[in-house]
């Protein structure tokens, strides 16, 4: 006869684990978040910026490489989200071109100039997605009103919201962040990201409900280069080296998931 019990907790097992999605910038990041046994990665170019979208060569190696879901980014430059007619043009390109590479799902987030949600464009690249999953990133985190943007995400169509709680780092904004699981039910599923941590996880899940969180767990490698100009320091912007390589600890998803799905049972 079988166990029940046993039966009943693996019936369960699937609704009550933590999702993880995490961040990641290059090819070599995407590897290293599956090897710690990510479900999903959000593929983005430039970190400096916060993310942007990424070529559609680094999108076809991930997706021939890996098997895990993949979220790209389609945002056409850093700054604000109030978008031009021809960066929006781009972002709905974007959009047709990454489908082809058959991606699992789009982040991105249209703003108007008042600070709300830009439901018109939104849904229409929403539309485009179908029946892929959309989730609307930060911007949310840079509306005037977060239960206002809540409700306009529902109606445009939107599948996940990503958010810090309308503060620098999740843990900062717990309380909105529970507020919104709540108003939220099982119209949308909300994120928590930026700032989740070995050190910051356990409250962020535990204060606030969520069953998905949204991470980098940021590492670096020294660059392969034997030869090395030390004249110069950094051609970037940002003023980081040229030999050094950002990546994925896959022990640090690891551990952050570990800590997560303990809170959320």
């Amino acid at each position: 006869m079988p166990n029940t019990q046993y039966l009943f907790i693996n019936y369960l097992k699937p609704i009550l684990s933590m999702i993880v999605e995490v961040v990641v910038y290059n090819i070599e990041s995407a590897f290293k978040a599956q090897e710690g046994g990510a479900d999903r990665i959000e593929l983005c170019d430039n970190p400096g910026d916060g993310g942007t979208t990424p070529s559609g060569g680094t999108v076809e190696v991930v997706r021939a490489n890996t098997t895990l879901d993949i979220f790209v980014m389609l945002r056409p430059r850093g700054g604000d989200f109030f978008y031009t007619s021809y960066e929006f043009h781009t972002m709905k390109r974007d959009l047709i071109q990454f489908q082809k590479i058959s991606v699992d799902g789009f982040v991105f987030g249209v703003l108007n100039e008042n600070g709300t949600i830009d439901k018109k464009r939104c849904k229409e690249l929403i539309d485009k997605a179908k029946p892929l999953k959309v989730t609307c990133h930060r911007a949310f985190d840079m509306t005037r009103d977060p239960f206002e943007a809540l409700e306009d995400c529902i109606e445009a169509g939107f599948s996940r919201i990503l958010t810090s709680g309308h503060q620098l780092k999740a843990i900062e904004g717990v309380d909105l962040i529970a507020r919104l699981v709540e108003k939220a039910g099982n119209r949308i599923v909300i994120v928590a990201g930026s700032g989740v941590n070995e050190k910051t996880v356990k409250e962020i899940v535990s204060k606030t409900n969520v069953k998905e969180i949204h991470f980098s767990a940021t590492s670096s490698r020294p660059s392969k280069m034997i030869f090395q100009n030390q004249l110069i320091s950094a051609m970037g912007e940002q003023g980081k080296g040229e030999y050094t390589v950002r990546t994925v600890d896959p022990e640090r998803v690891r551990v952050i998931r570990e800590i997560a799905e303990r809170t959320s049972l």
